[in-house]
């Protein structure tokens, strides 16, 4: 096998996206386009990637930092001008270089193995990635004699008749030997309606010189979609979830409803885990085995493990150990992390802050910086009062404690273990081991108050 290099074209800036942020950094299922080529083209192991950038070149280099050289297309005057930009780094290298763009993102590395595999196997100048399309409208068309060999590519508005009818569509993706195609590279002219300088021209001049054009088609046309316009993005977004989601119930995972379940990329679920419908699952989050995730929960960047059950509640940046609940209506933000056996229950905020193992907090309750050890029971509409309005202080609760309903913690405080809050208190100062806080005015019965209001003369209060 001869070196391998690749060439990811990411100059363009994407106009018809009518976007500030540069069109291959668009995400798709949690990745931006030219992250998903280039983690594919990894994974065939090339000797050189070169990206070619130019309209938000720092943005690129920010995102794909040195997983990839990187060549600056100061104008975008073509893809050939483009591939000229890597002369440096790859002119006179003997090997077979892959030229790919940026904003095609669900191309495989099986597929450019294949593609690599087919290139050598024909000893070719050129391999032509194609496909076969039920509806060729708008690609260019692969013409081959009667041998099947490669006559040249015509484009929708050249294309005759009966060139229209053809099905074998080009992909845009090429192999070229890499020592002919920068021999060549300066050859390519620019005398069409764009003043541009297209890489397809190679392939007449290939022809002319006697060189082998070979083309290679591959099974799946929606692999090789680009994306132009926002339209294109949320059509490779479903083709990209479809690929997910089916990869994840293949390993054993239980997707409901595939169609409204969204499960980025980069995320790992365990087998025997069920996913209910209208569920989003974002960024690098870890899902362990036999876990429930309801409807309508959404969990970014979150650590959930073993036996884990949410019901309709958000969790991001946050850990749930083993055999934990969570919800409906709850939000976990931000270091977050909830022990084994604990129980979060309904319209509940936990933020920066540790639940100890088997706790119960139950519902309506906010928990921010905030320690609470373990066998704790948290009563409903318990506000931990972390902020002073300048800082935000910790609280520590110890294990075996109780704190009754509708009380507030004005943090910091630091309760013992097996220590008491009563029902409705404010609490501001420190609680002893065994010890019961009341802090609230004694009840005082106003007899006759009623009789008082203007509204106790009224029949219709009587």
């Amino acid at each position: 096998m001869s070196n391998r290099y690749v060439i990811i074209l990411a100059a363009g800036k994407g106009t018809r996206m009518k976007s500030k942020l540069y069109k291959v950094l668009h995400p798709v299922a949690g990745r931006a386009m030219v992250d998903h080529v280039l983690t594919q083209v990894e994974k065939i192991n090339p000797t050189i990637v070169e990206t070619v950038i130019g309209s938000g070149a720092e943005k690129v280099r920010d995102l794909l930092g040195d997983r990839t050289k990187y060549a600056l297309q100061k104008e975008q005057l073509g893809t050939a001008h483009a591939v000229l930009q890597t002369e440096d780094v790859l002119a006179g290298k003997a090997g077979t270089t892959l030229i790919i763009n940026g904003d095609c993102p669900l191309f495989t590395a099986e597929t450019f193995e294949k593609l690599f595999a087919y290139h050598e196997e024909q000893n070719a100048a050129v391999t032509i990635l194609t496909a076969h399309a039920d509806n060729p409208f708008g690609y260019g068309r692969m013409v081959r004699d009667a041998d099947g060999n490669v006559v040249k590519i015509v484009e929708q508005k050249d294309a005759s008749e009966t060139e229209k009818k053809i099905q074998e569509i080009n992909t845009g993706v090429f192999c070229f030997d890499n020592e002919l195609l920068f021999s060549n590279l300066h050859n390519v002219n620019n005398d069409n309606a764009q003043g541009e300088y297209y890489l397809p021209d190679l392939i007449s001049m290939f022809k002319d010189q006697g060189k082998k054009v070979a083309a290679y088609q591959m099974s799946d046309l929606s692999e090789s979609m680009g994306v132009n316009d926002r339209v294109a993005l949320s059509h490779a977004e479903k083709l990209m979830q479809t690929r997910i989601n089916e990869a994840h119930m293949r390993d054993g995972v239980t997707i409901i409803d595939p169609d409204n379940t969204y499960i980025d990329v980069d995320v790992k679920i365990g087998n025997d885990t069920v996913i209910e419908p209208n569920t989003k699952i974002f960024g690098k989050t870890t899902i362990g085995s036999n876990c429930l995730i309801g409807s309508g929960s959404r969990l970014e960047d979150a650590t959930i493990e073993d036996n884990v059950k949410i019901i309709s509640s958000t969790v991001e940046s946050a850990i749930m150990h083993t055999g934990s609940d969570l919800g409906p209506n709850s939000h976990l933000r931000p270091k977050a992390e909830i022990g084994k056996d604990v129980h979060v229950g309904n319209f509940c905020e936990i933020k920066n802050a540790k639940i100890g193992d088997r706790t119960k907090v139950g519902h309506l309750t906010y928990v921010g910086d905030a320690t609470l050890g373990t066998d704790i029971n948290v009563g409903c509409g318990v506000v931990f009062v972390n902020y002073d309005g300048v800082k935000k202080w910790h609280s520590t609760i110890g294990d075996h404690s109780f704190i009754g309903s509708n009380s507030n913690i004005i943090a910091p405080v630091e309760m013992e273990d097996h220590s008491f809050i009563a029902a409705g208190s404010t609490i501001t100062k420190d609680i002893p081991k065994h010890a019961m806080a009341i802090a609230r005015e004694r009840q005082t019965n106003k007899e006759d108050f009623w009789n008082r209001l203007p509204l106790s003369k009224s029949e219709d209060w009587k």
